[in-house]
């Protein structure tokens, strides 16, 4: 017998009961982190993480397979208007459907929650959410494979929403800390949901019915999974989230912008610090998420990993990222501020990124993927937390609603990019494009740290 290349002995390793149990350790000691860390978080806070990594399980229990579910419907490909689109660039289209759903609806959701407050904003979302999965369960055609994707997308425009509660109840000097504490929670959710996922796809196949009658839930056991997870999450919102401390719903007072002319004012005044803090972002959360439409296809391509392995890759991206967020980055903002950090981040990001385009063994690729998520634990939550400095509070929610759905137009455009490119010019060249652009980002941060210098004198006491 040959011996076993080296993808297809990884493939094989990752779904051995020894890394399987290793992960299932690795997970317990990420929440024991957490938890020892959730100690320092005030209650609200706490509850809200809690919200949130709720929800961010159930979300990773379907995207690790989306790619997979659309190349079962789709086949090799499809032909429209006479052109013919591989899965690469189907899956594209799918996701960009979820990305167009969030522009519209994310300063919807940043506006409504100024007006009317955070907590009805994130109850809503949570009901739209549960039902996107049951949809998603059922879907046997591409058509309503994407409509799940929609209605997720339209629920999903509520991260600006989030990030506004945090900014109402910590002061400004702790922001981007609690803004890490509450990535952490997320992308906790980001390593132990693809693991339960795959466990799902697994409990599909069995039986649930032993006997004469055969019963199994076949390929709705995650959407189904994830619409229980999201439920649940509901009834613990409604009953133990309050509302935010700082945020009052104003009936006078300062009107907040309305979103187009904000929205205009981001490109017309781009020289603004609001302005370059919300450009920075998008480009590099669009050129970064974008690669996700291709990574499983380049990860079953070069290494064999298909949709009964490929949880464990998102499993081990979000332990580092859970890791970086709890352990690293208050020190680093401490010793290097806001601004600094964030650059940082972008060169580790676009680093990371590029070292993928040259992975062919397992230590290339374990390198390669850890840069990513160290790079964005630290760019993110630093770019986010500027923003709420800039923006008045009466309208807080407004812009960093902005600012999301700019990253959504930024990552409905790349994915269409990358699977295009990954069907014609190949593997490689999606994350080579990544990398660049990322990096480009750097050109929008000089100045930024004297304006976080600025507003932490305003924020101190006396």
């Amino acid at each position: 017998m040959p011996p076993q290349n080296e993808p297809d002995s990884l493939a094989t390793n990752l779904a051995s009961p020894v890394v399987q149990w290793a992960l299932a350790a690795l997970g317990v000691v990420l929440v024991a982190m957490v938890v020892r860390e959730a100690r320092k978080i005030p209650a609200r806070l706490a509850v809200l993480m809690a919200t949130a990594f709720v929800d961010m399980v159930g979300l990773f229990f379907v995207v690790p397979i989306l790619p997979f579910y659309v190349k079962r419907l789709v086949g090799p490909g499809v032909d429209i208007a006479g052109t013919r689109f591989e899965a690469g660039a189907v899956t594209s289209v799918v996701v960009a459907a979820f990305t167009a759903a969030q522009i519209v609806s994310a300063p919807f959701w940043g506006r409504f929650s100024d007006r009317f407050g955070r907590r009805p904003a994130l109850l809503i979302a949570l009901a739209a959410s549960a039902i996107a999965y049951v949809v998603f369960g059922f879907a046997e055609s591409l058509g309503v494979l994407m409509l799940s994707r929609i209605v997720q997308g339209a629920g999903g425009g509520t991260v600006g929403v989030i990030q506004a509660y945090v900014a109402d109840s910590v002061e400004p000097k702790d922001r981007t800390r609690a803004l890490g504490w509450l990535s952490a929670a997320t992308n906790l959710g980001v390593a132990l949901g693809p693991a339960i996922g795959t466990f799902l796809v697994k409990l599909g196949d069995v039986d649930l019915m032993p006997g004469e009658t055969k019963l199994t839930l076949g390929h709705s056991a995650p959407g189904l999974g994830a619409a229980a997870l999201c439920v649940l999450n509901m009834v613990f919102a409604a009953r133990w989230l309050p509302e935010s401390k700082a945020h009052v719903v104003r009936k006078d007072g300062p009107a907040p912008a309305k979103a187009r002319s904000a929205a205009l004012r981001v490109v017309t005044h781009a020289g603004e610090p609001t302005s370059r803090v919300i450009l920075a972002y998008s480009v590099a959360i669009g050129a970064f998420q974008g690669v996700n439409v291709v990574l499983a296809y380049f990860l079953e391509r070069r290494f064999s990993i298909d949709e009964h392995s490929i949880g464990y890759v998102f499993m081990y991206i979000g332990a580092i990222s859970v890791v970086a967020r709890v352990l690293f980055l208050g020190r680093l903002v401490d010793r290097l501020g806001e601004a600094w950090l964030a650059r940082l981040g972008i060169v580790m990001l676009a680093t990371g990124l590029f070292v993928m385009t040259l992975a062919q063994s397992l230590p290339i690729l374990a390198i390669a993927i850890a840069l990513m998520p160290l790079g964005t634990s630290f760019t993110f939550p630093c770019l986010s937390a500027l923003l709420t400095k800039v923006a008045g509070e009466h309208e807080r929610g407004l812009y960093l609603g902005l600012q999301q759905g700019y990253g959504s137009a930024a990552r409905l455009l790349m994915p269409l990019v990358y699977g295009r490119t990954f069907d014609t010019l190949g593997p490689a060249v999606p994350f080579e494009i990544a990398a660049a652009l990322v990096l480009s980002t750097l050109l929008l941060t000089p100045g930024l740290g004297a304006f976080a210098k600025t507003a932490r004198q305003k924020a101190a006491p006396g």
